[in-house]
């Protein structure tokens, strides 16, 4: 058959544990691809075989490196199409998809996505937590250091918050998210879809008691309560306290925004007419 024109990269979301989640559309592009790039080869070769799917596969995975990357693209742009798949979900969420996904736009050749279970997702809609707006946080670190750092920068958010975790690094990853943020709201979701699957929904002071008593298996997802308004406007008074109004521009003037923007900010933030921050400014400038 000639090909004509570049192939496609499919973006095939699979189950994250009950394999009656995958849909139909994905079962045809997994038999149709002229083959399927795969995290793990072996564990994606027991979900083709139940559905009796024989599409060659080809590895591509974190350590996979740049030659890999040359191979697929040269692949499609050969006019093949190629699923890429992930262990579990959609691929390019945590894992190195999102690397291949932007050589492949970079060539200008397309990317279809399709789309199917994310951990992430079922966990956030069935915790109880706000699921109007939330930041997607992933793997912390596994260096307790590094982490603290990534969850001191997160203090001030208010959105829900989606991480992933070891079991193993559970307990511990809890215990920081406690010193840093205090007594929230969270869930713990564990095993989703799978025969074992448990939602633990409490605070964190709780969850750490639970978890420190209990070691847990399987695939965990957190989901965790943002700062509320009244709290994040407190410790945001607390931050701009000892500067002057001018200074507070300046502060946000360096964080990004444009000068008239600042003022206006300033004024809603200190609950003052914005001509006083102007003059205030200006007197100043």
């Amino acid at each position: 058959m000639e090909r004509k024109g570049p192939g496609v990269l499919y973006l095939c979301a699979t189950p994250i544990g009950n394999l009656e989640d995958i849909t139909l559309r994905a079962l045809r592009i997994l038999k149709e691809a002229d083959c399927i790039a795969a995290e793990d080869t072996r564990h994606t070769r027991k979900l083709l075989s139940h559905f009796d799917i024989h599409t060659p596969l080809v590895s591509y995975h974190t350590h996979s490196g740049v030659s890999k990357e040359e191979h697929l693209i040269n692949r499609l742009q050969q006019g093949e199409t190629i699923a890429l798949v992930s262990d579990a979900g959609m691929p390019g969420i945590s894992d190195p998809g999102a690397d291949l996904v932007r050589q492949v736009l970079q060539h200008g050749m397309q990317v279809v996505p399709i789309p199917g279970p994310s951990a992430g997702i079922a966990a956030l809609v069935a915790s109880g937590l706000p699921s109007h707006k939330f930041a997607f946080e992933g793997f912390l670190s596994n260096q307790r250091k590094t982490r603290r750092k990534q969850l001191q920068a997160l203090q001030l958010e208010q959105r829900t918050m989606v991480f992933y975790e070891s079991p193993h690094r559970l307990a511990d990853t809890l215990k920081d998210m406690l010193a840093e943020f205090g007594d929230r709201p969270c869930t713990v979701a564990r095993e989703l879809t799978k025969l074992h699957e448990e939602f633990k929904r409490g605070t964190l002071g709780e969850l750490v008691q639970h978890y420190s008593d209990h070691h847990p298996k399987g695939e965990i997802t957190i989901i965790l309560g943002g700062l509320p308004p009244e709290a994040a406007a407190a410790q945001q008074q607390e931050q701009w306290a000892d500067l002057s109004l001018a200074e507070h521009v300046a502060a946000l003037v360096e964080q990004g925004s444009d000068r008239k923007e600042a003022i206006k900010q300033v004024a809603q933030l200190r609950g003052i007419p914005k001509r006083e921050v102007y003059a205030a400014v200006h007197g100043e400038a």
